[in-house]
């Protein structure tokens, strides 16, 4: 068997497609019709991936992915059924790694979760608690007011500035490519350029030492991306 992935749909037709397709591809489909159902499934344990449906009959596919987020690196595809590219800005802002549009294919949607399990990073775990006597990152996320504070200072962000630096915060340690900041922080990534992430970053990381003189929060993983420092 390939893996467990969550289906997370409240169309029963669109489920039984879906999960059969899943099936013959080797993979353990198992199906629920709410956001709720499927975050206590995910606390089980054991999914690979989740596949979301962005409406839901109790919250909304975003909030379920927020939750998710919280606690957890699972790769998330989003289904929508809007073509005109706004679900997939959100989605990727709030971590999604990929989104279908609905109509779909059964099989084009198996082909992009072995393309989504084949670009993760080995199997994601759940985000790992800090280690006694280790403290958290110092910085603190208000997403209402599109503000962070580092050690208590708030930061003057420009609008990718903060998408930058939100993306590294909540993953620490997580290294993403210029290409994946690109995709989850830009209307449009094919307008920019790899040099306009680096130019960000540099200026991020001028207004954090400000803050904290010699303190090096962002790490340069060179030829592939950056990172958040994780020893605090």
């Amino acid at each position: 068997m390939a893996g467990k992935i969550l289906l997370i749909e409240d169309e029963p037709g669109i489920a039984d497609n879906v999960s059969y397709a899943l099936a013959t591809e080797g993979f353990e489909p198992v199906w629920r019709a709410t956001g709720r159902e499927g975050l206590a499934e995910i606390g089980k344990g054991g999914v690979q991936l989740v596949i979301l449906d962005v409406m839901l009959p109790d919250m909304d596919g975003f909030a379920v992915c927020r939750e998710i987020r919280r606690g957890s690196d699972l790769p998330v595809i989003f289904l929508t059924a809007r073509a005109d590219g706004t679900d997939r800005v959100v989605g990727l802002e709030i971590g999604g790694d990929d989104y279908v549009v609905k109509p779909f294919s059964p099989r084009e949607l198996v082909a992009r979760v072995k393309a989504v399990l084949r670009r993760s990073p080995g199997e994601r775990r759940p985000a790992a608690k800090p280690a006694a006597g280790r403290k958290p990152p110092p910085f603190t996320i208000d997403e209402e007011r599109l503000v962070i504070s580092y050690f208590g200072k708030k930061l003057a962000l420009s609008r990718y500035e903060f998408r930058i630096l939100k993306v590294l915060v909540e993953r620490p340690g997580w290294v993403y490519s210029r290409e994946k900041l690109m995709s989850m922080c830009w209307e449009d990534p094919a307008a920019s350029m790899e040099r306009t992430v680096d130019a960000h970053v540099k200026s991020i990381r001028a207004k954090l030492h400000a803050v904290k003189p010699g303190r090096e929060a962002i790490n340069t993983h060179r030829g592939v991306g950056y990172s958040l420092e994780e020893n605090w």
